[in-house]
C-alpha cells in the first residue's frame, strides 16, 4: 500500500514522490460529468486509481457524489469498505465461487457473466440470509468474460428467477472505442441494445445499461446510456493518440512523478557508464545519478531512450535504467547539485514530460505507465478540498 494509505508507517523525507492533484481529478471528473448528458458516473479505480492512489481518491471522489465507483477485483473493494468508503462499488472481474460470500460480506456488487455464477450467488446469499447485488455482463465482442448476446437471455431469466439477488444492471466493454473506425463499436452497442431488449419484451423492467468506456465516452455519445464508466479519463489521460480518439472532452493530468539528484561527476570521454558499459560519452560530460529505476516502476526499456527534466531542461538517460537508479547525461556545461529536483513525468520551468512520451519512448500504452509506478514511490496529495 502507498504510505498516504498506512498513516502508522514511518514517515521520511521521500527521494521519490508521486504528487497527485485531487482539483484536477475533480475538474477531470466534472468535464465527463457534462458530457454524459445525465447519465449517472461510475468511475473506475481499479489497479490502485491507475497508479493514482485507490483510497484517497475514492475518498475524494465519494463526495462528488457519483453513482458508484468499479474495481477490478475482490480485494480492491474490501480495501475501500475497510477505509470507510459507502458509495456502491462494483468490482467487474470474473469472480471465483469461493469469493462469493466475502463479496456480500462486504456489500459488494458483483459481476455475473453465466447462469451458474449467477446461482451461485443467489444460493450464497440465501444461505447468509442476505440480498446480493448484481450488474450481468454480456460479452458483445470483447471476448474476454460474459456471455454471448445471443445466449444472454437464459441469464437474465435466472435473474428474474433468483430469490435471493437483485440485479441493478446490464453491461458490456467496448473493444475498439479508442480507434478511429467506428464499425466495431457500433456492432457491439446494436448487439447489446438487442440482447437487452428481452426485458421490454417480457414486460419488465429493464435495469440499469452502462457500456461507455473513456474512449466511447469521447466519440459515441449515443453508448452512454444509464451510466458512463470513465477510468483513463478520470485521471487526465486520452486511451489513444487524438487520430484514433478525438479530444472531445479537455481534461489535464493529474500525476507528476518527481525524484531528486543523489550524485554528481564528471565522466571521462571513453569511460561507459551503467550495465553493460551500454553508453560511452565520446567527450567529456557530466553525469547525474537519480535514485529510481525499474524497481519503481520506470521502464527498463526507456534505457538510452527516456529523458528527464533537471534544472528546467530535458535531459538524456545516460545507459541502462538501473532496478534502483539511473544515470542522466546533462552534458558538458550542465548545472546540477545534489537534492536538485527530476521530474520524470510532469513539468519544470518551460520544459514538460508527458505519460504518454515515456509510454511511445518505452513501446508500450499510458495505462501502463501509470498503473507501473509502485509503493516504492510515495504518493502527496494537493487540493483535496476541491470538490466543485
Amino acid at each position: 500500500m502507498p504510505s498516504n494509505e498506512a498513516p502508522d508507517a514511518p514517515r521520511f523525507p521521500p527521494v521519490n514522490l508521486a504528487e497527485i492533484d485531487l482539483g484536477r481529478i475533480t475538474a477531470n471528473y466534472r468535464a465527463v460529468e457534462r458530457a454524459a448528458g445525465g447519465a449517472g458516473m461510475l468511475p473506475v479505480l481499479k489497479a490502485n486509481a491507475y497508479g493514482h492512489g485507490l483510497i484517497p481518491v475514492a475518498r475524494h471522489l465519494e463526495a462528488l457524489e457519483p453513482a458508484g465507483m468499479a474495481v477490478a477485483f475482490l480485494e480492491e473493494g474490501a480495501l475501500l469498505r475497510d477505509a470507510g468508503v459507502s458509495c456502491p462499488i462494483l468490482v467487474m472481474g470474473g469472480i471465483d465461487v469461493d469469493q462469493i460470500p466475502h463479496f456480500i460480506a462486504y456489500d459488494l456488487t458483483i459481476t455475473a457473466s453465466s447462469v451458474e455464477k449467477l446461482r451461485e450467488v443467489d444460493k450464497a446469499a440465501g444461505k447468509l440470509g442476505a440480498t446480493a447485488r448484481l450488474h450481468l455482463k454480456i460479452d458483445t465482442g470483447m471476448g474476454r468474460i460474459g456471455m454471448r448476446p445471443d445466449t444472454a437471455p437464459a441469464m437474465f431469466e435466472a435473474g428474474l428467477a433468483a430469490e435471493h439477488v437483485e440485479v441493478e444492471a446490464v453491461y458490456s466493454h467496448f473493444a475498439t472505442a479508442d480507434c478511429a473506425d467506428p464499425e466495431q463499436t457500433r456492432r457491439q452497442l446494436e448487439s447489446f441494445h438487442r440482447a437487452v431488449s428481452f426485458y421490454s419484451a417480457r414486460g419488465v423492467t429493464t435495469p440499469k445499461l452502462h457500456i461507455a468506456n473513456s474512449g466511447a465516452i469521447l466519440q459515441h455519445p449515443e453508448s452512454r446510456l444509464d451510466l458512463v464508466r470513465p477510468g483513463i479519463l478520470l485521471y487526465g489521460h486520452y486511451p489513444a493518440d487524438s487520430d484514433q480518439a478525438p479530444r472531445t472532452i479537455r481534461v489535464s493530468p493529474a500525476l507528476t512523478w518527481k525524484s531528486r539528484v543523489v550524485y554528481f561527476k564528471v565522466q571521462p570521454a571513453g569511460c561507459p557508464v551503467g550495465y553493460g558499459a551500454a553508453w560511452t560519452p565520446d567527450r567529456d560530460t557530466r553525469v547525474i545519478t537519480v535514485p529510481v529505476g525499474y524497481g519503481h516502476g520506470y521502464f527498463r526499456a526507456l534505457s538510452d531512450r527516456g529523458e528527464v527534466i533537471v534544472g528546467g531542461h530535458r535531459r538524456p538517460i545516460a545507459g541502462r535504467v538501473c532496478m534502483d537508479q539511473l544515470m542522466v547525461d546533462i552534458g558538458p556545461d550542465g548545472e546540477a547539485y545534489n537534492g536538485d529536483e527530476v521530474v520524470l513525468i510532469g513539468s519544470q520551468g518551460e520544459a514538460s514530460i508527458t505519460a504518454d512520451e515515456l509510454a511511445r519512448w518505452a513501446g508500450t500504452i499510458t495505462y501502463e505507465v501509470l498503473t507501473n509506478i509502485n509503493t516504492r514511490v510515495e504518493r502527496r496529495y494537493i487540493g483535496a478540498g476541491t470538490t466543485s
